[in-house]
């Protein structure tokens, strides 16, 4: 039967009959039915803005396989990729491609494929907006399932970005076939599902691939709704129209996890509130006072009942250059002295603009409503905007983000160059404080070959971004997912929800 929005509509309606009588939804349907918090613009998980979402990655990698796998606690092993490395003076890397896999249209995988899809995302003309890590390699080449590359630049993170934004192998003889608006049309993977129907905006309907290499999913059917807004997420759940949600306020969680199953655990999301250099920005003292005037830890006990964990630098305490000894207090009465030195109080606040998604990460609105509090008592008035987050990407990519913007960042890999790196060198597409002393700072760590050198030098930078106030760490995030009695769920610490990773009972 085709899957439409009147069918959807039909499928809600009777879930919730079926949960006001009583009977147990998940064996009255054959698909396990998930209410998702973003909606896909793009099946190309290697090319535009999409590409570098981390909300998006669970549904590229439930049809796509990485170059390298990543496990649920982050840490990497074989996948398409069994082997890799450099040779000994790192001047060239080596991989070895699994001999087993078959794209959804039974043809195989080859290392023709992996080779063409490094060199493919290695071109500046592909749109891949990570294009300037896989252009450190170069002369991709193979031989048998052996695929080598040149060095052009050493980057001491090329295969962690293999399981990272969009370290994803692309069917060469597929795409090459039908081109970009073919692939958008009808995609392809090597991944655990197969795209069976697609409506933008709407859904998507996965049927499980036979022939995957991996451990084969438990759900044969998945049908995922893109449900963006949180209160229909907990309403789809409780209903019983879906068995799977996420991204829910902690209260909704705390007062549904009794009758449903709920799972929260740490993911390696951080909320942050990116600063742009621009206007009052520009001022030191008012981004001290900006960040001064924040009380992390009341915020995260009272708005997200205690589902977070304070952070003042852009690493979590599992990131590879966590370093505890780096704090900015909650301090209002330097706040205020701060200020002051600049010529602003209560009855002359400093004035500027807040940017912040609504509802797309549990509390995101309220969590800018209390800072913004918090801010106006110490003689700071911001004004809060509220966009998509499609719309922070593209402001972000143009330098164009208001004075102060929060975000949700995500950095699955743990190494600092993908979280401080990216988000505070200038000449990033990701960043927006373009100081050139900070630049200098962070350029000679891309390609520092001394890994004890470089974590140190990383942990230095963290320290200058903490104590000039040029980025406002806030959290890192605790993610709800409730689910039906039926369906146990494993959490990724990456954030991605992946349904074959999901078991019945």
């Amino acid at each position: 039967m085709e899957l439409t929005r009147r069918s959807l509509l039909q499928g809600a309606a009777a879930g919730a009959l079926l949960a006001v009588s009583g009977l147990p939804t998940l064996a009255a349907i054959d698909e396990l039915v998930i209410a998702y918090n973003v909606n896909l613009p793009s099946w190309d998980p290697t090319v535009g803005p999409s590409a570098v979402n981390p909300t998006i990655q669970g549904l590229y990698l439930s049809v796509f396989d990485q170059f390298i796998l990543q496990q649920p606690d982050l840490k990497p092993a074989p996948g398409i990729l069994t082997d890799w490395g450099w040779n000994e003076d790192k001047t060239q890397v080596w991989m070895m491609v699994r001999e087993d896999v078959t794209w959804h249209d039974g043809s195989p995988l080859t290392a023709e494929d992996v080779a063409w899809s490094l060199a493919r995302a290695a071109n500046p003309d592909s749109g891949n907006p990570i294009n300037f890590i896989w252009s450190t390699l170069t002369n991709h080449r193979t031989e048998g399932n052996i695929v080598t590359a040149d060095v052009k630049q050493f980057d001491p993170t090329i295969f962690k970005w293999m399981y990272f934004l969009t370290g994803y192998v692309m069917p060469k003889a597929y795409f090459e076939k039908v081109g970009a608006e073919g692939f958008e049309a009808a995609p392809i993977g090597s991944g655990p599902y197969m795209v069976d129907k697609f409506e933008r905006n709407a859904f998507v309907r996965l049927k499980a691939y036979p022939n995957y290499w991996g451990t084969k999913p438990e759900f044969e059917t998945v049908t995922i709704k893109f449900v963006t807004d949180a209160t229909a997420r907990v309403a789809e759940v409780e209903s019983g129209s879906a068995h799977v949600t996420l991204e829910m306020p902690y209260e909704e969680f705390d007062r549904l996890k009794a009758k449903l199953n709920g799972v929260a655990a740490p993911i390696s999301d951080i909320g942050m509130i990116f600063l742009n250099d621009v206007d009052v920005m520009k001022d030191p003292n008012v981004r001290k006072a900006a960040a001064h005037a924040i009380d992390k830890q009341t915020i995260i006990d009272r708005l997200m009942s205690g589902y977070g964990v304070k952070i003042d630098t852009l690493q979590t305490p599992q990131y590879d250059a966590f370093d505890p000894s780096i704090t900015v207090a909650y301090d209002p009465a330097k706040a205020v002295e701060l200020l002051a030195a600049s010529g602003y109080s209560k009855d002359n606040p400093v004035k500027f603009k807040i940017q912040t998604t609504k509802g797309f990460k549990p509390k995101d609105y309220e969590v800018i409503q209390a800072i913004v509090g918090l801010w106006r008592r110490v003689g700071i008035e911001a004004e809060i905007e509220v966009y998509e987050i499609a719309k922070h990407y593209e402001l972000r990519a143009a330098d164009t983000l208001a004075p102060a913007a929060f975000y949700n960042w995500g950095n699955s890999v743990g190494d600092p160059t993908t979280s401080t790196g990216f988000a505070m060198f200038g000449p990033s597409p990701h960043s927006v404080w373009d100081g050139e002393d900070l630049i200098a700072k962070i350029a000679p760590l891309w390609g520092e070959k001394d890994e004890g050198k470089r974590i140190l030098g990383w942990q230095e930078v963290d320290r200058t971004i903490a104590e000039d106030a040029l980025v406002i760490p806030l959290l890192q995030y605790v993610q709800p997912i409730l689910s039906a009695k039926g369906v146990t769920v494993t959490p990724h610490a990456s954030g991605a929800l992946l349904p074959h990773l999901m078991k019945r009972g």
